[in-house]
C-alpha cells in the first residue's frame, strides 16, 4: 500500500557527493514515501562544482524519482577559511528561503548535520512556520567541534554561538546520533528531557568479490590509510612512528596513504621512507580491492574531546571488510575497536605507543586476526547495519 506521506531531507551535501542520506532517501523512496531534498550545488570535497552540473542561484532536478531543490555554493572553499564560511552562510540563507517558499507541504523535516550547524536553520525555520515535525540526525557536534578548529572559548562570539546552537538544538523536535558520546555533548543545549537517540552510520556499500590491490612486490604487510588527509587525521605522527620501526620490522611492512585533502603535500615533505607510499584519491567504487589488499587499515583523528566522542564513517567501512584496524584514536572509536576486539588501539600523540602497535600488529598470529574478523561481522550484524538503522530513523522520525 502506497504511503503518500511527504518528506523534506534538508542536507548541505546530496547525490552525487558521497554521504548517507543518500541511501536514506532512496530507501523511503521506495518504501512509497514522496521524498524532496533541499541542498546545494554539489561541490564537496575539492570545493569546485561537479561536471554536468551549474553553479546556479536556484534550481530543481531529479535523482531516482527523489527531487532536488539546489541552490548556488560557494566554491574555491577547500583552502579558504573566509570561503567556507560563505559557504555556510551563503546555504544558511538561500536554503531558508527555499525551505520558506516549499515547506507547507511536507508532513515531516529530516535534516541530515554532517559540518556546519548553520546548514540546519532552513530545517528549523520550515519546521516552526508550518508546525511539521522536525528529525536532527547529527554528524558533527557543535559547538565543541568550532572550538576544536580554535575558535576561542568564552568572550562575546562564544556567548553568540552558545544561543545560535542551543536555538537550532531546541528547535528540533526529536534527536539522534550517529556517535554514541555526542549525548553527553549536546545535553545541555537541548530541551530537558528529550531522548537522545544512537543511530550509527553503517558501511559503504563495497564489492569485496574483486581480485586484491598488489600494493607491492614483495611479501610485506600493508598498512593503509584511506580518507580526508588533513591536518585533523594526525597522519604526521602515524608517518613518524612508522619511519622510526627498527629495520628489522620497516622491512616488512608497507604504509599506504589513499586520498587527497589540504595536508598532502605537507605530509609528503615530511618523510623521505621508501616504503610509506601516496597513492593519491581514487575512486570509492574502486576502494574494495585497496582494502582487500590491505592487512591492516588505519582510522586515526588528532587528541581533541570533540573527536573523542567522534566515530570516522570509515570505522564502519573498515569493519565490513574484516581486517584488523589500527585505532590511533581516542574515546568512542577506540572503545569500539577495544570492546568488540578488532584490532590495536594507541593513544594518538603518543609516537613509542603507536610504534609499538605497528610491531604488534606485524607479529599477530593467524588465530589472532580470524579472531577480528570474526568479531567484525558480529557487529556488522547487529549494530551497524543499515536496514536497522534506517528503519529507526524512520520510526523516530514519524512516531
Amino acid at each position: 500500500m502506497k504511503n503518500n506521506k511527504r518528506i523534506l531531507i534538508v542536507a548541505e551535501c546530496f547525490f552525487p557527493e558521497e554521504f548517507k542520506i543518500n541511501d536514506v532517501a532512496l530507501s523511503w523512496k521506495n518504501k512509497g514515501y514522496d521524498v524532496d531534498v533541499l541542498t546545494s550545488v554539489p561541490t564537496y570535497p575539492l570545493g569546485r562544482v561537479f561536471d554536468g552540473y551549474k553553479n546556479k542561484f536556484f534550481y530543481k532536478d531529479c535523482y531516482k524519482g527523489i527531487d532536488i531543490y539546489r541552490v548556488w555554493a560557494i566554491t574555491g572553499y577547500r583552502n579558504s577559511l573566509f570561503k567556507k564560511l560563505l559557504r555556510y552562510i551563503g546555504f544558511m540563507i538561500m536554503g531558508s528561503v527555499v525551505s520558506l517558499t516549499i515547506g507547507k507541504k511536507y508532513d515531516y523535516i529530516l535534516g541530515f548535520n554532517t559540518g556546519s550547524l548553520t546548514s540546519m536553520v532552513p530545517a528549523v525555520l520550515a519546521s516552526k512556520a508550518y508546525k511539521i515535525p522536525f528529525t536532527l540526525w547529527i554528524q558533527d557536534v557543535w559547538p565543541d567541534s568550532v572550538y576544536a578548529y580554535g575558535f576561542k572559548k568564552g568572550g562575546v562570539l562564544s556567548f553568540f554561538l552558545e544561543k545560535f546552537v542551543k536555538k537550532v538544538y531546541r528547535g528540533a523536535t526529536s534527536i539522534t546520533m550517529s556517535g554514541q558520546g555526542f549525548g553527553r555533548k549536546i545535553r545541555p543545549y537541548v530541551k530537558s528531557g528529550m531522548p537522545l537517540h544512537y543511530l550509527p552510520n553503517w558501511p559503504d556499500d563495497l564489492d569485496m568479490n574483486v581480485e586484491a590491490y598488489h600494493f607491492n612486490n614483495s611479501q610485506r604487510l600493508n598498512f593503509t590509510f584511506a580518507g580526508n588527509i588533513g591536518r585533523i587525521q594526525n597522519l604526521e605522527n602515524i608517518i613518524h612512528a612508522f619511519s622510526s620501526l627498527p629495520d628489522k620490522y620497516l622491512e616488512r611492512a608497507q604504509l599506504n596513504i589513499i586520498g587527497d585533502g589540504s595536508y598532502l603535500e605537507r605530509l609528503k615533505s615530511t618523510t623521505n621512507c621508501k616504503n610509506v607510499v601516496f597513492h593519491g584519491k581514487k575512486p570509492r567504487s574502486d576502494m574494495g580491492k585497496y582494502y582487500k589488499g590491505s592487512d591492516f587499515l588505519i582510522v586515526s583523528l588528532v587528541d581533541s574531546p570533540i573527536f573523542s566522542v567522534t566515530v570516522p564513517a570509515k570505522t564502519q567501512t573498515y569493519i565490513a571488510t574484516k581486517k584488523p584496524i589500527l585505532a590511533i584514536i581516542n574515546g568512542d572509536t577506540a572503545d569500539i575497536v577495544k570492546n568488540y576486539n578488532l584490532g590495536f588501539c594507541a593513544e594518538p600523540n603518543n609516537i613509542n605507543k603507536i610504534r609499538e602497535i605497528f610491531i604488534e600488529s606485524i607479529n599477530t598470529s593467524d588465530h589472532k586476526l580470524l579472531e577480528f574478523s570474526e568479531n567484525s561481522e558480529f557487529l556488522l550484524t547487529n549494530i551497524f547495519n543499515k536496514k536497522k538503522v534506517i528503519d529507526s530513523l524512520e520510526s523516530v522520525m514519524v512516531n
